[in-house]
């Protein structure tokens, strides 16, 4: 699978020419636009199949498992992914006198509205002209995320944008987890950084995120741990120190239950699968 990072802010274009292995993540808030081939999500006990001509939405930082189910180099899989921008949410919502908000669930499958592919289409374009790009990125961008928010997914989008809302302040303390989840971290710091008393935290990040704040951490680190085996070839034990685990023990119990295999014949199984696919 290739994952390619454009010169357009927030902007990324993925390919696979085959079916993939499972892919374990804590997404960000984004819009997923797929142009070819499909993909499998889950999200707890939610599950969603989606493909060419469908938006996957989500709205918070919280933990999928995906997989590309159908792709070929013939007819690779194919979509683009936008980071979504609350601040910009925001401005646009009051601009637009826009009042619907849509329930908390944090992830979501639609058809793609005529109008959002067409604006993605010319934000992709722009890539042809590079000396385009810092001159007519953020009006694109700003377009993009006006016809999302006048589109299907338009109140649930919204949500991101309330000033006051939980998830923004939940938002907050994730960024934190996100830098600093190799750290010990406090309950109670995270609550500060939030605004919200450590009780209340506690049932404003589950509700968000559906993971407790201690899982969240847990689960950055193993997706990292796996991350440092996989892309930069570390030992189990190097990786697990890497990312704050003190027993090597404790972290391969604790992968093999998120992965389904303990480390060493999970990295096993990905390098035949790559030896498989090339």
């Amino acid at each position: 699978m290739g994952v390619a990072r454009t010169p357009i802010a927030g902007l990324t274009m993925i390919r696979a020419i085959s079916p993939t292995e499972l892919q374990f993540a804590i997404s960000k808030p984004m819009v997923c636009l797929v142009v070819q081939g499909e993909k499998h999500v889950t999200m707890g006990p939610h599950s969603y199949s989606f493909g060419a001509g469908d938006s996957l939405l989500i709205t918070a930082d919280v933990p999928t498992i995906s997989q590309i189910t159908r792709a070929s180099l013939v007819a690779p899989y194919l979509s683009i992914v936008l980071d979504l921008d609350p601040s910009l949410i925001a401005t646009l919502s009051v601009e637009m006198k826009a009042v619907q908000i849509g329930d908390a669930a944090p992830v979501r499958v639609e058809p793609t509205d005529a109008e959002v592919a067409d604006a993605a289409l010319r934000l992709l374009r722009m890539l042809e002209r590079p000396a385009s790009v810092p001159v007519l990125q953020a009006q694109l961008i700003r377009e993009m995320h006006y016809w999302l928010l006048a589109g299907r997914l338009g109140p649930a989008i919204r949500r991101l944008g309330l000033t006051d809302g939980h998830a923004l302040r939940i938002g907050r303390a994730v960024t934190l987890l996100r830098a600093e989840f190799a750290q010990p971290l406090r309950v109670e710091r995270l609550a500060a950084e939030a605004g919200m008393s450590a009780s209340s935290f506690h049932q404003h990040f589950k509700a968000v995120t559906t993971l407790s704040p201690l899982q969240f951490q847990k689960q950055l680190r193993l997706i990292e741990a796996r991350r440092l085996m996989m892309a930069e070839g570390l030992s189990s034990s190097n990786a697990a120190f890497a990312v704050g685990y003190e027993s090597v023990s404790q972290f391969t119990r604790e992968y093999g239950r998120m992965f389904g295999r303990p480390p060493a014949r999970d990295m096993k199984a990905v390098q035949q699968q790559s030896t498989a696919v090339a």
